[in-house]
C-alpha cells in the first residue's frame, strides 16, 4: 500500500517503513507522532482512491526520527569588471520522519 501526502505544498509518495525528509517542524522532538491528513491518493493491490483534492477519511501516521541539516549550498556572486565578489553558504533544516501506517 502507498499514499501521496501533501505537507505544506510538497507532495511525497510514501509506504509504511519509508523514511523521508520534510521541511523543519518547529517543536517536534524525536519519537513524536505526526499525522498527515492531506492525502492526495491512496493505492495498493486492491485498487486505490484519488482525491479531489484530498481523499476523505485518509491519513498517514509518521514518527519523528530526528532533526537534521542538509548539505551546504555555496552561493557565489560575481560582477565582471567591478571587482565585486561575494560568497555565502546556506544549509536547510529538515525533519527526518519514518512512516508507520496508512489509514484509508
Amino acid at each position: 500500500m502507498y499514499a501521496v501526502v501533501d505537507d505544506r505544498n510538497q507532495q511525497y509518495r510514501v509506504k509504511p517503513g519509508d523514511r523521508i525528509q520534510i521541511h523543519l517542524r518547529q517543536g517536534a522532538q524525536a519519537g513524536d507522532a505526526l499525522t498527515f491528513d492531506k492525502v492526495c491518493a491512496v493505492g495498493g493491490e486492491s485498487g486505490g482512491k484519488i482525491g479531489t483534492p484530498y481523499v476523505s477519511g485518509a491519513s498517514v501516521i509518521a514518527k519523528v526520527v530526528r532533526q537534521q541539516q542538509g548539505p551546504k549550498v555555496i552561493i557565489g556572486k560575481f560582477r565582471r569588471r567591478k571587482n565585486s565578489r561575494r560568497r555565502t553558504g546556506f544549509r536547510a533544516d529538515y525533519t527526518l520522519v519514518q512512516i508507520e501506517s496508512i489509514q484509508g
